[in-house]
């Protein structure tokens, strides 16, 4: 046990060090192009609202490429097999930087249009300085200070909700919405307003509307979470997840998820 433990603590402070490593590469290395820590909900209105005229990046924030790397929709590897993501993500970073291609891109396709063409780092960087990189946006979230990256608790009352939900006899839908989310606002115009829709919602559901910019998903949902905004998720009477349904829906379809959960 005492070996154990001397191991896991041996491998920490060595994935420390390693990510520390990377920090300072970046700093020295990347931070000319790259912006440090920008806060989520600044980047989508200079993006999705501004047009980049906020904050005119050329090149994506530190935390915009942990993102990508480790969280979207483009992610490197496979999170539950961490020895060959980190080869994964490795290689990836090499081959990239050496040989800039956009089409090889995983910044968002949106966003990939403001910025400027990347130079190649070609002999900038040694095979140690790529593996303390890759450690250093693997273990980003964990090791930044700013509490903007971390997620809000939730704000939802769960205990109320399943109450209601007992009492009335009817399932739980959390709604994963977003003020910087053009989709969302098209789905709330389009759909949600309508009052056929509102109807079934009433009186099959009680309906939880949940702003990702400013709380996590209440009933243990975040680790089902695909961040797809907006996505829908339904849950039993007793708050147990069933299923998860991300996009934007038209009337028709979104009825027949309505529907289906209910049969």
């Amino acid at each position: 046990m005492i070996k154990i433990l001397f191991y896991t603590f041996f491998l920490v402070i060595s994935l420390f060090a390693d990510f520390k490593e990377g920090e300072s590469i970046f700093k020295n290395k990347c931070a000319t192009c790259h912006k440090d820590f920008i806060s989520l909900n600044t980047l989508k209105e200079n993006f999705f609202e501004k047009n980049n005229k906020l904050l005119n990046l050329k090149a994506p924030t530190v935390n915009m490429i942990a993102y990508a790397i480790m969280e979207s929709p483009k992610k490197i590897g496979d999170s539950t097999d961490v020895e060959m993501q980190e080869l994964e993500i490795e290689s990836y970073l090499k081959s990239y930087l050496e040989k800039p291609d956009r089409f090889n891109s995983i910044c968002d396709d949106h966003i990939l249009s403001f910025y400027e063409t990347k130079q190649s780092m070609k002999g900038q960087l040694s095979e140690e300085d790529y593996k303390n990189l890759t450690i250093y946006f693997m273990k980003y979230n964990d090791n930044v200070k700013d509490t903007e990256v971390k997620k809000f608790a939730s704000t939802i009352d769960e205990k109320n909700i399943l109450e209601k939900a007992k009492k009335e006899n009817k399932k739980i839908m959390v709604y994963a919405t977003s003020k910087s989310c053009f989709f969302c606002k098209r789905m709330d115009r389009d759909v949600l307003s309508l009052n056929e829709i509102k109807k079934e919602i009433d009186k099959n559901y009680i309906f939880v509307k949940n702003d990702m910019d400013e709380s996590s998903l209440p009933f243990g949902l975040q680790k089902e979470y695909k961040k797809i905004t907006p996505s829908f998720f339904v849950l039993s009477k007793e708050g147990i997840f069933e299923k998860q349904y991300p996009g934007a829906w038209v009337k028709n379809d979104f009825l027949e998820i309505l529907k289906e959960n209910i049969k």
